[in-house]
Parts: C-alpha cells; structure tokens; sequence
C-alpha cells in the first residue's frame, strides 16, 4: 500500500522534531499567513505595554491592574475581543473611544483591544490556518489603511485642552520616540503582504479613496 511508506515518512519527521501533523493540511500560504498572525499579535500585545510605560495614567483607571494582567485578559480572550468595561464596544468603535472627549476609561486597553480585534476580523477570527481556509485580500487591505488612520489620529487629534490623548512619538511638544511609528509600520506592512500573499493584485486603486477621508476608519465586515 503507498499509504504506509507516507505514514512511515511521518512518523520519522515527527520523532526527528521536524514535522507537525497538523502540517499535513496546510499549504505554504496558510503556513505564511500562521506567521503571520502569531507576528500581529505580539505586534498588539508590545503596543500595549509600550503606551502604558508612556501613559501610566490610564493603567491607574482601574486600581490593581498591571501591566501583565492586561496581558492576560488579551491572551485567554478568544474570537471577538469584547470586554464590559468598554461598554462591549470592539473593533473600530473601541479604537474610538481612545480618542472621545467623554470617555472617563482606560484608553490605551480601548485602543489596543479595538485594534487587536480589527485584525482578528482580517484573519477570520483564526489563530492559524488551513488548507481550506482563505482570507479576504481586501479586508486584510482595509485593516492597513486602518492602521494607517490611527497613527494619524494619535499624532493629530487633541483633548479640548491641546494634549494629545495618548502619548507616543511625541512629549510637550517634542519629537522623542519613533519606536511607535517603526511598530505600526510594522503591522501595515504585514497586513499589505498578507493581503497580497491571499490573492491581492498590485492594483490599489481603493487608496486614493481612503486618503481622501483618512480621518476616518473604515469598517471591516464582521
């Protein structure tokens, strides 16, 4: 029988350390695109202690939370990132509450939950993917340009008072940090690559379009 030589095959690359079985149903891209996720989300997770060694203030909002607790509650959070505390708002409707004026709650955990659930939705809500699975190229391109509407706001948009909501690049007027810009180009890069690697073609005619309204994410479909 030909299935024994294969199996045979398989076990020896298992007991070697070199093989997964689950490998057996992927395909290189769904191999690329596991890569993929694993990297956007410890691209998130860094974010997020980024922004509270920045703005430790927001942590303060809830006494006894730390830093490795937020961590967690991303970490064992499955599907949909939705937390009460938010006012079960997710997605890009969390990433707004970062910047609302009214908002009396921990804005670095709403951004950070907003934008890590807007790429869940990019990724179907996958941890990894399978040969039958596919991603959509052109929710994985609007989750870039949404990322791209994100650093402008942070850079751009101001409490009534003048002060940016959160700090990042740039303290009292100052330029200080670039490490903040570097890991959201980052995160765009890879979700154009990935959007490019599941089928996307060179043509990005839909940018110019959300260019011209780049003060403004763009839902992607959940």
């Amino acid at each position: 029988m030909r299935v024994l030589p294969l199996l045979i095959l398989v076990l020896v690359l298992i007991g070697c350390g070199q093989y997964e079985v689950k490998n057996l149903v992927k395909s290189d891209v769904d191999l690329v695109a596991d890569e993929f996720i694993a990297e956007t989300r410890s691209s998130v997770r860094l974010l997020l202690v980024k922004l509270y060694k920045r703005n430790p203030g927001e942590l303060r909002k809830n006494p006894g939370m730390t830093i490795e607790g937020r961590l967690a509650q991303l970490k064992v959070a499955t599907g949909v990132l939705i937390f009460p505390e938010l006012g079960g708002k997710r997605g890009i409707d969390a990433m707004n509450l970062a910047f609302d004026p009214t908002f009396r709650g921990d804005r670095v955990f709403a951004l950070v939950v907003g934008l890590g659930g807007m790429l869940r939705v990019a990724y179907a809500y996958k941890n990894e993917m399978f040969m039958f699975d596919s991603l959509e190229p052109e929710v994985l391109r609007t989750s870039a340009r949404n990322v791209e509407v994100l650093l402008w706001k942070l850079k751009n948009t101001r409490k009534p008072n003048g002060e940016h909501y959160l700090i990042t690049h740039e303290y009292k007027g100052v330029v200080d940090n670039l490490s903040f810009e570097r890991l959201f180009g980052k995160i765009i890069i890879l979700q154009e690559m990935m959007a490019r690697i599941a089928g996307d073609s060179d043509d990005r005619a839909v940018t110019g379009a959300v260019r011209a309204v780049s003060k403004v994410f763009i839902p992607l479909p959940i």
